[in-house]
């Protein structure tokens, strides 16, 4: 028993507070923009946003409609791809408003047939208690093309 507490405790001493995860997810993202050499557009929750191709129309979509998007996920700090689908040549519609805060707030920003990449701190992502095999606290970059919206 006192092993378990003990462990319970170390973790608790290791883990960041949420402004301090924040912070480092910034920094992550900052070092991957210069890795790189890009520029992104930033957003007042931290994301941080790409258009490489504008798409076409004046419409955007809304957090109510449904989206067909062909994308790429992977960890920014290792560049570990955990989620694709750009090898489905008709990708299945989903609910914008049921996807990660990350995708809530940056897909509207592209229009339909737009090209980019979002770059999402862990906050607006899977935070520090993920499902579906992510890592805690992770970084994310997503590749997209936003191929439709409908309500």
């Amino acid at each position: 028993m006192l092993v378990l507490i003990l462990l319970v405790s170390c973790n608790k001493e290791d883990m960041l507070t949420p402004n301090e995860q924040f912070e480092v997810d910034l920094k992550l993202i900052q070092d991957y923009l210069t890795k790189n050499n890009l520029t992104a557009q930033q957003t007042n929750s931290g994301l941080h946003y790409i258009v490489t191709e504008e798409g076409s129309g004046t419409d955007y979509p809304t957090i109510n409609d449904k989206i067909k998007v062909h994308y790429k996920g992977f960890y920014i700090d290792s560049e570990e791809v955990f989620d694709q689908n750009f090898d489905i040549s008709d990708p299945n519609s989903f609910e914008l408003a049921r996807t990660i805060k990350g995708w809530r707030e940056g897909i509207p920003l592209f229009k339909r047939g737009a090209k980019g990449m979002l770059l999402i701190p862990s906050i607006l992502a899977y935070g520090p208690y993920p499902e579906n095999g992510i890592k805690p606290n992770a970084t994310l970059v997503f590749e997209i093309e936003l191929l439709d919206f409908f309500q």
